[in-house]
């Protein structure tokens, strides 16, 4: 069967038979996983085992950003610091490597790391100590340490919200945040890490860019934006936020192929929720050569970039950077 341009959400610890039923006749990209999926490491790697027999091909993804936004926690697995929390290029490095070995251990391929958006006084909160500073210059520099880091230890990074989340006002789990323009400061962060294997759209709404459309579904901002080397300028793989985040409207199935359609790659709904997995994936074509040829190049740069790493050594040093 075709693979469909998404990853998709399950919804508890283990695949049920219908949510099998499901991956074999629509097959997605990948699956990632959240909380309510993980208890412990054996349970995980026995989840895994019957995702991967069902779907040889797929891409395993994992919210893990350290901080407040973390699916792999305590006591199983270390606990890491949020992006404000980390004021050094190395100290970036070494919690990118650190999260990157454990979502590697755990049988991981993506870990959607970094945020690369820009911290603002005023901004909503759901933001706040997940951006590495309000300066775009810092943001550029640890963001790019950071998604180093996971790929040192053979993880791809995400990064995101591209074209800036940090200004919106708005949670946009909850409702669509507007904002006016995207400021040069917003974009700043991206453009400096273009060469990412992924980014991922923010749902946001710029009006002078588009006055209907958050970015996520919006051809002007992803033409005119993201994928315009006078602005991003990005040509990896580009995914949505969440789809079944309330800043959007329509059908599962509808809020994806208006993404796909603008010029996202893949579709990500994390629900877990077999209706709602079922109308999108039953919807959508198959996936684009392109994105295909992407996919491969994002396999190829975490593999090409993977290093020998030493859990215990680099957790000490890290340690000592933030005592």
């Amino acid at each position: 069967m075709p693979i469909r341009p998404a990853i998709v959400g399950i919804a508890g610890t283990t695949l049920s038979t219908q949510e099998a039923r499901l991956l074999t006749q629509h097959p997605p990209l990948g699956i990632i996983l959240f909380a309510r999926n993980i208890q412990t490491p054996a349970q995980l790697t026995a989840l895994i085992s019957q995702i991967t027999t069902e779907l040889p091909h797929a891409l395993l993804m994992v919210d893990q950003e350290g901080g407040r936004v973390a699916r792999l926690r305590s006591p199983h697995w270390r606990a890491h610091p949020a992006a404000a929390a980390l004021q050094t290029p190395r100290a970036a490095w070494l919690t990118g490597a650190l999260i990157g070995l454990d979502c590697a251990a755990a049988g991981f391929h993506i870990a959607a790391a970094p945020v690369l958006d820009v911290g603002a006084s005023g901004g909503h909160d759901v933001i706040g100590d997940r951006a590495f500073s309000t300066d775009p210059e810092i943001v550029a520099t640890l963001g790019s340490a950071f998604a180093a880091g996971l790929l040192a230890a053979g993880i791809q990074p995400i990064g995101k919200h591209a074209p800036g989340h940090g200004r919106a006002l708005a949670d946009s789990h909850l409702t669509l945040p507007t904002l006016e323009s995207v400021l040069p400061a917003d974009l700043l962060p991206f453009t400096r890490n273009r060469h990412l294997p992924w980014l991922m759209t923010a749902h946001i709404r710029y009006t002078s860019l588009d006055m209907t459309n958050p970015a996520t579904q919006s051809p002007a901002i992803i033409a005119g934006v993201i994928r315009d080397p006078n602005a991003i300028g990005f040509q990896g793989l580009l995914i949505t936020d969440d789809l079944a985040m309330h800043a959007l409207t329509g059908t599962p199935s509808l809020r994806a192929l208006r993404a796909l359609q603008a010029g996202c790659d893949v579709a990500l709904h994390c629900s877990g929720i077999l209706s709602e997995t079922t109308d999108l994936l039953s919807a959508l074509p198959p996936a684009a050569p392109a994105a295909l040829a992407r996919v491969a190049a994002a396999r190829a740069h975490a593999k090409t970039a993977r290093q020998e790493l030493d859990a215990q050594s680099l957790a000490a040093e890290r340690a000592a950077l933030l005592a």
